[in-house]
């Protein structure tokens, strides 16, 4: 399940580096690429929580399969498109992919494990979900780096197919068949109740259309100058949203399913969770934005050199990731807010150490590991507070819930740190290297300022 939750992570990332390569190779115009790299986010974010609902209805461990011969399908599709829409309408297809099966993996776990086995698979889940972005980006250089077979940039995609194909394999022999957890156990919910839940169709719709409407304009606005559209899309889906959010709530008391339970949102500290999984992965997505426009822009590095830009961080995210409930008692203390000022404190660094136009040096590689387990500490033990104690009939909707903000979380980050990145770029009139620099130290300080928020928020939104 992991793996394939890591698979599916790094395509999110991987084809940011290989964007410049698909567009020479296939004579794309900026809308495409823009579209070949939105794409997949966009409908990876309007269905996170319905494919939540769709493992609920019909079984976690059936529904991720079936997302997983979805995506591994659409990544060969990918990988042998001969123009752009071609690969522009597959990447949607992965994304959809993605939306189902990603939703069963942190449902099947909530539902396999209890106690200290399920705080510990929480934690190796948090370490594979954040640290899939700067891995996708370390895996992108190097495959477009190494041209296998001349391929250029189609083994970002193709190398997916062995390893879906191999996932789907194994998946059939060991994921529950129902909904619950024991391997080969068909435990699904009482008919009552999952029709009640699978009835919430106009929860689907007012949801899909508030994502839609806040994703889109995120993820091209930029690229677009932010038309006037955009800020309208922005305003009617908060308005939507609010509807959304009453609709929910007049349905619960009318003894209805709403597609997210209010009982999850009230749970102890899923309100500060939200809080902290948004800034936190907007400071990751932001973060590997930046740098990489200022790497290869500015410093003109090459695929492979960027990619291995991000190693550094990557492997510190994990290994801070997977032992950190193992530290001593007095240093997993307020882990989180810790985390959050390590990471302030470590993205300033990396601005720092490129200050003036340079290539950094030793301290860069600090910096680049504060970063890390920065991003672990705040990720992994926000989501482990928030979901160790959720009741299992809950977990799906918790698990939608949380992978859509991490996914939202992500795509602000992207929009607002690369917009004052190219604000700022435009605004300095001397040799690139210098220019793209100093835009990249305004960018670290921003991203240092949310991290302060993020470690300050437990403060303000005490868990009750």
């Amino acid at each position: 399940m992991l793996a394939a939750q890591f698979m599916a992570l790094l395509d999110v990332f991987i084809v940011n580096v290989a964007a410049p390569t698909i567009g020479s190779d296939l004579n794309a115009s900026g809308a495409d690429l823009q579209l070949v790299v939105a794409g997949y986010a966009i409908t990876y974010s309007v269905l996170l929580i319905t494919g939540a609902r769709l493992g609920d209805r019909f079984g976690h461990g059936r529904v991720h399969l079936v997302g997983l011969a979805v995506f591994t399908v659409a990544s060969l599709a990918c990988g042998l498109a001969r123009g752009s829409t071609e690969l522009i309408a597959f990447r949607l297809v992965q994304g959809v992919g993605s939306a189902v099966m990603i939703p069963q993996v942190l449902t099947l776990i909530q539902r396999t494990f209890t106690g200290e086995a399920r705080a510990r698979a929480l934690g190796v889940y948090s370490a594979v979900i954040a640290v899939g972005a700067a891995a996708g980006q370390v895996a992108g250089g190097v495959l477009v780096g190494a041209d296998l077979l001349g391929a250029g940039w189609r083994p970002v995609f193709l190398v997916n197919v062995p390893v879906g194909l191999v996932l789907l394999a194994v998946g059939r022999r060991v994921l529950p068949r129902g909904g619950g957890g024991g391997v080969g156990r068909d435990t699904a919910r009482p008919a009552a109740r999952e029709g009640a839940r699978a009835s919430d169709w106009p929860g689907l719709v007012l949801l899909g259309a508030a994502v839609s409407l806040v994703t889109v304009p995120l993820v091209i606005g930029q690229d677009q100058g932010w038309p006037w559209w955009s800020g309208l899309s922005l305003a009617v889906g908060a308005l939507v949203f609010v509807a959304f959010c009453g609709y929910e709530a007049r349905l619960a008391r009318r003894g209805g399913a709403p597609l997210i339970a209010p009982r999850v949102l009230r749970h102890p500290g899923m309100g500060l969770a939200v809080l902290r999984v948004t800034a936190v992965m907007a400071v990751n997505g932001g973060f590997l934005f930046v740098l990489t426009l200022h790497v290869q822009g500015g410093l003109g590095y090459s695929a492979l050199r960027a990619g291995l830009t991000f190693a550094p961080t990557a492997f510190v995210f994990g290994v801070v990731g997977l032992t950190w409930r193992r530290w001593p008692a007095p240093w997993r203390r307020s882990p989180a807010a810790a985390g959050f000022v390590l990471l302030a404190l470590s993205v300033t660094g990396v601005g720092l150490a490129f200050k003036g136009g340079g290539h950094g040096g030793a301290w860069l590689f600090v910096a680049y590991a504060g970063v890390g387990a920065g991003l672990a500490l705040a990720f992994g033990p926000t989501l482990t507070g928030a979901l160790a104690t959720v009741r299992p009939e809950d977990a799906a909707d918790a698990a939608g819930l949380l992978a859509t903000v991490a996914q939202l979380g992500q795509l602000i980050g992207v929009a607002v740190f690369g917009t004052l990145f190219f604000n700022r770029l435009e605004s300095v009139g001397v040799p690139a290297a210098y220019t793209s620099a100093e835009a990249l130290l305004t960018c670290m300080f921003a991203l240092a300022t949310t991290a302060a928020l993020g470690a300050v928020s437990g403060l303000v939104l005490r868990r009750r």
